[in-house]
């Protein structure tokens, strides 16, 4: 059975989407950030060096990162499901956004959240952080004005890949500036697999506070 080792208001709530789409059995050992500092715990480097998460054990291996994770689970799970045909123009798509939500699409959003935790004035990132959120997240928005998904109009990995990025866009107030972000936003939640990933990390998140 795979282990997902899940860390609360993290990318890994993805992966709990994925392994549920995939109708996988799977076991969660859930962590809880730090109330302080918001960091991992340190349980986490007995599975990792890193002390990060998503990390999922399967067959033996130990997977970390979760665009790898996302990519290795659907070529071995569910490949016709959740991505398009090798060789085609659609798959080349699909890996663009695959590695689009971890590259340029995660760097000013995360810049914000540093920006936010230090709280103090700054002479460039906070400007930066904003201007960089504006022109990827345009880019974002503008690529799904005609797309109820982002490739082959139907759900894929890539989407899955990208719907954190989507949940940072929420949390910080700024889906209204984007129409088409917002209403894919709420195309995704309307999964039964995406609900039930939200209805465990919110399950996970009540166990640690009882």
């Amino acid at each position: 059975m795979i282990k997902l080792h899940h860390l609360n208001q993290s990318r890994s709530k993805r992966i709990i989407w994925l392994l549920e789409e995939l109708g996988l059995e799977y076991e969660v050992v859930p962590y809880q950030r730090d109330s302080v500092t918001f960091l991992a715990p340190p349980e986490l480097k007995s599975v990792h060096p890193l002390g990060k998460s998503p990390v999922i054990e399967d067959d033996g291996l130990v997977i970390t990162e979760s665009g790898a994770i996302t990519e290795y689970l659907i070529e071995k799970y569910g490949a016709e499901k959740l991505a398009p045909q090798r060789g085609t123009q659609a798959y080349t798509e699909y890996l663009q956004w695959l590695h689009f939500a971890e590259s340029s699409a995660i760097l000013p959003l995360l810049l914000k959240v540093f920006v936010n935790k230090d709280g103090a004035k700054m002479n460039f990132l906070d400007v930066y952080a904003d201007s960089e959120t504006q022109k990827v997240m345009s880019y974002f928005d503008t690529c799904l004005k005609e797309k109820v998904y982002l490739v082959e109009d139907r759900l894929t990995g890539a989407d899955i890949m990208m719907s954190f990025i989507v949940e940072l866009l929420g949390k910080f107030g700024l889906l209204d500036q984007f129409t088409h972000i917002k209403r894919y936003a709420a195309q995704l939640a309307e999964h039964p697999a995406f609900q039930k990933a939200d209805e465990l990390e919110a399950k996970f998140d009540a166990a640690e506070t009882v």
